[in-house]
């Protein structure tokens, strides 16, 4: 059984080929680093990945935590595996030297999360919950927040949690009701209860830092009244010393059909004794100050879905290469020597996909993660904020693309095992259990379409779509040999197309009656999204082209040459499927909005 968690030498083609990682080091905040340096911590990550992460995560899916006299009990390995994270500067690593970070690249980090995500995503969730809620204080607490929790939720002390769901209203934020009252002393007094927080209590920190929305009592109405808190599990002095218990209280755990590492937790505020919490910011702006963690988090939940795809893709590859079941059909000697199963049409056909899938979804998201460290450090301040544009158009895509494909490649790594992938002795069925959250995790995937097609098209006078349509010309116009022009010509013909909808929607949307519209909001994501995956190929292809040119032995040729075959399989099997989407968007089609609940 392979102990590949990603393709090493994809990972350096999408980053030094594709995305020209090494020019980063050009920049003032990179200076320090090269491409050696860069390296050496992707190395660090993939061996950690697979000597503390890999080692307990069928076990952690076997003996998932348990609730125990009102506290969870969970394997040690769990444990072990965040302090070596954390003692290998990871959770603080793309922080300020100051902070005890790395100052590394937002695409290199993506990178070194994808190995520790492949092997475990239950652990991995931890610390990556962590460095976002970190983050969160980074960027909008006081001085008196960051001092008291930053450092030590940097060094791994303390976790870090983000408290949004509640029972009653799920993603419905403008329903919370959470409540939030101001004391004299300066910190409010949370009241309500929270469920299916990740990590929301656990055996691993000293301490736990909730950042938690609620609403102050006579805020306004919906999600102009939510605001922001940190509560933090027990209470922290100036000092950083945790203290008393903070009325944060484990009402349960949930019990899941994967990621089953990670505790999924209800959690009640102010129940057992006051719950302490410090606003953030101003009042009635938590939604905002949220938004960036939240973000950031559908984009790791993107990365998460594609590698988790791609691991299950490592896996069923070496097993079809080693798996030796009947023969070709044209080989008519029934006492012939059977083949591998690899040598099939049809498993070809489904490793190609996952193929497609696992290396598009990966492409994706690390090209986002490159627009973040163009947003935060680009010389050119035109140029941050184009690349802020950009990424905020294409947040719903790079978490809801991967998220729908990398099960699909993870059912697919099943069919090609055969019987024995549909066991618990093989490891792929757990990769399809663990990736089936992702398309519920950080807003549903059709809460992403609503916000693609409702809101994130039109920002801006459309100023984020005209930024892309210019970028991807860059990439269309680059294409070069038959195949490539004319895998260019197909994505050029169909971004016409789509573009014309687009134009069409966006007309009957500000005529005043959005449902119409929105109701195939599912239809215009998985149209928008497959564009964009394309473009995704079409730029691999092309660096794939230049590569084959120099390649100076079979092993470069035969990597340069499956990467153009991916992305003949994405152009010819999965493009010409949004067709139907196209067909749909133009009518308009009412099957689903006029659909009465008395008919079903």
């Amino acid at each position: 059984m392979t102990d590949t968690l990603i393709d090493r030498r994809d990972l350096t083609f999408q980053l030094y080929e594709v995305l020209d990682t090494e020019a980063l080091v050009q920049r003032d905040r990179f200076q320090e680093h090269s491409k050696d340096t860069f390296d050496a911590v992707i190395e660090t990550a993939d061996k950690m990945a697979r000597e503390t992460f890999a080692n307990h995560n069928s076990a952690a899916d076997k003996d998932e935590p348990r609730f125990v006299d009102g506290k969870v009990e969970m394997l040690p390995e769990v444990k072990q595996a965040f302090d070596a994270y954390a003692q290998a500067g990871f959770i603080a690593s793309r922080h300020d030297y100051e902070l005890g970070g790395m100052q590394l690249p937002e695409s290199v980090m993506a990178a070194c999360n994808g190995f520790f995500t492949a092997a475990n995503p239950s652990t991995a969730g931890y610390p990556f919950l962590t460095t976002a809620a970190a983050n969160l204080i980074r960027v909008f607490g006081d001085a008196s927040q960051r001092s008291r929790y930053l450092p030590h939720m940097l060094s791994g002390r303390f976790s870090g949690t983000m408290a949004l769901t509640e029972p009653h209203a799920g993603s419905s934020l403008a329903d919370i009701r959470t409540s939030a009252t101001p004391t004299e002393q300066g910190h409010y007094l949370i009241k309500g209860a929270k469920i299916f927080i990740s990590g929301g209590d656990q055996s691993i920190t000293e301490n736990i830092v909730h950042m938690v929305l609620a609403k102050i009592k006579g805020a306004p109405a919906g999600v102009k009244g939510i605001s922001l808190f940190v509560v933090p599990k027990f209470r922290v002095d100036a000092n950083g010393n945790s203290g008393d218990h903070n009325g944060v209280s484990l009402a349960g755990l949930i019990h899941k059909l994967g990621y089953r590492g990670t505790t999924s937790t209800a959690l009640s505020f102010g129940d057992d004794a006051p719950c302490h919490g410090y606003l953030v910011g101003e009042p009635h702006q938590g939604l905002k100050y949220m938004f960036q963690m939240m973000n950031e988090a559908r984009i790791g939940v993107g990365l998460g879905a594609a590698v988790i795809g791609y691991r299950g893709y490592m896996h069923s590859l070496d097993y079809a290469r080693d798996r030796l079941q009947g023969r070709k059909p044209s080989e008519k000697n029934p006492e012939s020597a059977q083949v591998p199963i690899i040598e099939h049409a049809d498993v070809r056909r489904m490793l190609l996909a996952q193929k497609a899938y696992s290396e598009g979804g990966l492409a994706l998201c690390l090209y986002g993660a490159r627009l973040m460290d163009d947003l935060h450090t680009h010389p050119d301040a035109a140029k941050r904020q184009e690349a802020g544009k950009l990424l905020d158009l294409l947040t719903p895509v790079i978490k809801a693309w991967p998220s729908e494909y990398g099960p699909k490649a993870n059912d697919l790594a099943i069919q090609v095992y055969g019987g024995a992938g549909y066991t618990r002795e093989y490891p792929v069925e757990q990769c399809w259990r663990d990736n089936r959250l992702n398309p519920i995790h950080e807003g549903t995937n059709g809460i992403q379409a609503l916000d693609l097609l409702g809101r994130k098209l039109w920002q801006d006078q459309s100023h984020g779509l005209q930024i892309l349509l210019q970028e991807m010309q860059v990439d269309l116009k680059a294409a070069t040999g038959e195949r490539g022009q004319n895998w260019a010509l197909s994505l050029s013909e169909t971004l016409q197309q789509a573009v014309k909808v687009t134009q069409t929607l966006g007309k009957s949307l500000m005529s005043g009656d959005p449902d119409p519209v929105l109701a195939n909001a599912s239809c215009y994501l998985h149209l928008f999204g497959n564009i964009i995956v394309a473009w995704m190929w079409l730029r691999q292809a092309n660096a794939a082209s230049l590569g084959l040119v120099s390649a100076s032995n079979d092993e470069e040729r035969n990597f340069y040459n499956g990467k153009l075959q991916a992305a003949q399989y994405f152009f010819h099997w999965e493009l010409p499927t949004v067709a139907q989407d196209l067909v749909l968007l133009r009518n308009q089609d009412d099957t689903c909005l006029n659909m009465k609940k008395e008919w079903f």
